[in-house]
């Protein structure tokens, strides 16, 4: 019975080591997607992509933020 004890209190110590708390935020998006104003959209996303106070559907040049 002392033995089964120590075994089963032995695997429960090992297996509580292997826990994983989930993320407490999402995580940060992919770099491959870009992000050109750092506003935390990504470019695939954002509707004003430089960041010049234009919506790309109105910006004649989307990429370039001195210019509308």
């Amino acid at each position: 019975m002392t033995k089964t004890l120590a075994i089963l209190l032995a695997a429960s110590a090992i297996l509580a080591g292997c826990v994983v708390a989930p993320y407490d935020r999402p995580p940060p998006p992919r770099p491959h997607y870009g992000d050109r104003d750092r506003d935390g959209v990504p470019n695939r996303y954002d509707r004003d992509r430089d960041g010049d106070g234009v919506p790309n559907r109105y910006d004649r040049n989307p990429n370039n933020p001195y210019r509308n």
